[in-house]
């Protein structure tokens, strides 16, 4: 594998919001020119045109003209970890073949943000998790959480994860979700202030509840009212440490 630029998106469980998230990033920063593209290593739960997989909702937030085969390396039907997904359809893969199915990305892309599967412990292949992966790529991690109670625990934990295996993080970013019920929730108001003081990780903002339907302008000014970019940015112009 060739040296690349990347920012790892991971997130504190499944269903956080890595994917409207990597997407929003994503068109961002190709609005200021930057040549990103866009990775899903291994997806689960629906199959390429259905409409419903990551990478699929990827290009759709972007506006990236890409085929969803060539940014989700591999794709499983079964709703389940992409380890498990994989041997239910049969299919053996390794983390080398993950991550040379990237490789074509990383040559016409000068940098990409690679959204993981769920948290960072999830099994990937047999013998390897979403961590190890990170490690491999070389790739900085940035961690999407959910905003509300419990999330002080999952974040500090990730983080932690992260850390023990060397693993430099840029930052988390604390997503809404979509539901009203955050809004009833107190804890809101000082989970930010809290994960920071504990972990010493910075926090780059916080992700709104979009109620309107999703367009690319939608979401490239939502992440310059809401996002701090500058981390982000920097990630992905210094080459990893991978190799």
């Amino acid at each position: 594998m060739n040296v690349i630029r990347g920012l790892f998106v991971t997130g504190t469980d499944t269903g956080v919001g890595k994917t409207i998230i990597t997407g929003a990033l994503a068109a961002a920063l190709r609005a200021e020119n930057l040549n990103v593209g866009v990775w899903k290593p291994v997806q689960s739960g629906a199959l390429l045109g259905s409409g419903e997989t990551d990478a699929e909702r990827l290009l759709q937030y972007t506006g990236i003209d890409e085929g969803a085969e060539h940014v989700a390396s591999f794709t499983f039907q079964a709703p389940l970890t992409p380890m498990l997904a994989a041997k239910q359809a049969g299919v053996d893969i390794t983390l080398q073949e993950i991550i040379n199915a990237g490789q074509p990305l990383a040559d016409r892309y000068e940098s990409k943000i690679i959204e993981g599967a769920g948290g960072v412990a999830v099994p990937l292949t047999e013998d390897s998790l979403v961590v190890d992966l990170i490690s491999k790529l070389g790739t900085p991690a940035l961690i999407v959480a959910r905003t509300g109670l419990g999330t002080i625990n999952h974040t500090l934990l990730t983080v932690s994860y992260l850390q023990q295996q060397g693993i430099p993080i840029v930052g988390f970013i604390l997503n809404d979700g979509e539901t009203d019920e955050i809004y009833s929730d107190p804890s809101i108001t000082t989970n930010a202030e809290l994960i920071e003081r504990y972990c010493g990780i910075p926090f780059l903002g916080r992700f709104p509840r979009l109620k309107d339907e999703l367009n690319t302008e939608m979401l490239i000014q939502v992440i310059r009212e809401k996002i701090h970019l500058t981390p982000i940015r920097q990630a992905l112009t210094v080459p990893s440490m991978g190799g």
